[in-house]
């Protein structure tokens, strides 16, 4: 007999895994290194039963597990800590009280690279008609042993005896010796265990903390992007001091961004670093990192949008656009926070697909219309100083345009590789590459602002960029466009002069005239 599911014939046994996994990990998915279990469900596949506990990214251990040792520092591990399982009464009352084993439930570990020894090409549980021929037992998961890693994918058992209606696992702890993306499975055959609950928790090490293998380059990342922020917030805080007196409105926005910047990559570094040294996420630090992070995002796109509108450069002020402006930020702040604290609060697995879907969508959108209307604005600004003719700053406003047209075709061309490196990973295996997708916008955003601070720097000559009134503008940046011909602009506005005053004479002249030869004609 072959298992079906509708009309596709579940024969290939790559396909019954790759199905099998793909399906767990979007079904549920852990992001502590602490993976607790609260009256947890199995859930029902081909003809076994599962409580995906939990994947992650280890290193292979530096030292190795001995029964005294008590530094955990160099080594890798997976530890067992209080599991216990709850059958229902009906199925309680089923079993002979003398017998020693009325139920068995495995924690199956298996490393991604062999999840094809896991089960076969009709079914995940051995059968009557697989135990014939004794390559498995009936009743337990069918798994081939690795010739080249012996005693993995690791197998541990757990039986009910007679009508007890829990069942606790004993106190284990596993060595990972091998580098990789790691699964853990707790999975029953028996059917009339059905609506078993899993309660415990599961203790995921790494060689250096418990920091997960797809997280750890992060913290060193975010440490150095502290460190950057820094440098950036140093030399601006310089600038700044120097030409106090020429500072402008969009100088201090400029400011704010780079303090909250500086403020987030710290709190995530700290998040993650005690995260790294506890194994769990605490939800104060984290909350104000997501926070941060947030508030970060939407000042940031603010910044960007009214600077292409051409605040303080054409415009004194917004204007009636502002109560349009600020309500596209605080939705977009209210968006990016919940999908924030969904994506590093709790479990993601208590969200379904659609749940996330439903708050990624939102801050997509709401970032198109940021975008639109930036270069629907940068292309108005653009008109207006062509119209005046103030050279120096569609000078800079080309630059900046230039910049952030650059900045959108890297953000199109990483999203089209984000979404080939998620399709053609679906199972993690490229987990140690990861941390590069999150990390890429962060530095993009950090680059971006660093064009902005360059090119809207504090000088001791602000009226390149800042506001003037129109009928000065033309002159101010004729000055500005001609700095090192000043001595020819006033000789040309000397000689402007001295000629409109000759013009004058000359009129005066021809009516003083007239009026003599008028006087004459009387006289006559």
């Amino acid at each position: 007999m072959r298992y079906t599911l509708g009309h596709f014939d579940l024969v290939p046994q790559s396909c019954v895994i790759g199905v099998f996994l793909v399906s767990l990990l979007w079904a549920t998915r852990a992001r502590a290194s602490i993976h607790e279990y609260k009256k947890e469900a199995f859930i029902p596949r081909f003809n076994s039963f599962f409580f995906h506990g939990g994947s992650e990214g280890l290193y292979a251990s530096k030292l190795h597990l001995t029964t005294d040792d008590k530094p955990l520092n160099g080594k890798s591990f997976i530890r067992f800590d209080e599991i216990t399982f709850r059958r229902t009464k009906e199925a309680t009352n089923k079993q002979n009280e003398m017998q020693p084993s009325t139920g068995l439930v495995e924690a199956i570990i298996v490393e991604v690279k062999d999840r094809d020894k896991i089960g076969n090409s009709d079914a995940i549980c051995c059968t009557p008609s697989l135990a014939s021929d004794g390559s498995c037992k009936v009743g337990e998961v069918i798994i081939r042993q690795d010739p080249d890693n012996p005693g993995w994918p690791k197998r541990l058992q757990t039986s009910f005896e007679g009508k007890s209606e829990e069942a606790k696992m004993v106190l284990h702890t596993v060595e990972i010796n091998k580098t990789g993306m790691y699964y853990l499975y707790f999975m029953f055959c028996d059917p009339e265990l059905k609506g078993t609950l899993i309660s415990g928790r599961t203790v995921w090490r790494n060689p250096e903390g418990y920091l997960p293998g797809k997280m750890a380059p992060l913290m060193t990342f975010y440490g150095l992007m502290s460190l950057t922020y820094l440098v950036l917030g140093l030399l601006w805080f310089l600038r700044f001091v120097q030409y106090w007196k020429d500072i402008i409105q969009l100088h201090y926005h400029i400011t704010a961004v780079i303090g909250l910047g500086m403020c987030e990559m710290a709190l995530w570094y700290f998040e993650y670093a005690n995260f790294d040294a506890t194994g769990s996420r605490p939800m104060g630090i984290t909350l104000w990192a997501v926070t941060f992070s947030a508030v970060k995002k939407t000042v940031s796109r603010l910044l960007l949008l009214v600077v292409s509108m051409g605040y303080g450069v054409v415009r004194p002020t917004l204007g009636g656009i502002t109560s349009k402006v600020l309500l596209l930020g605080m939705v977009y702040f209210v968006a990016s926070e919940a999908l924030e604290l969904v994506e590093h609060l709790g479990n993601i697995n208590d969200f379904s697909g659609k749940a996330r879907l439903f708050l990624v969508l939102p801050v997509a959108l709401l970032d198109a219309c940021f975008i639109l209307w930036i270069f629907s604005s940068l292309s108005k600004t653009l008109e207006k100083l062509q119209i005046r003719r103030s050279m120096a700053k569609l000078e800079l406003y080309r630059k900046f345009t230039n910049s952030l047209a650059v900045s959108v075709l890297l953000s199109v061309a990483w999203i089209g590789y984000e979404l080939y490196f998620n399709a053609s990973d679906p199972l993690s295996e490229l987990w140690q590459r990861a941390w590069i997708i999150p990390a890429f916008w962060t530095l993009l955003a950090y680059l971006l602002l660093v064009v902005i601070c360059i090119l809207w720097a504090p000088s001791h000559n602000p009226t390149r960029y800042s506001y003037s009134e129109e009928t000065g503008d033309d002159l101010d940046e004729e000055a500005i466009s001609l700095t090192g011909s000043g001595v020819k602009v006033a000789g040309d506005l000397a000689t402007k002069l001295e000629r409109k005053e000759r013009k004058v004479l000359i009129a005066a002249d021809h009516v003083l005239g007239l009026g003599v030869d008028l006087e004459e004609d009387k006289r006559e």
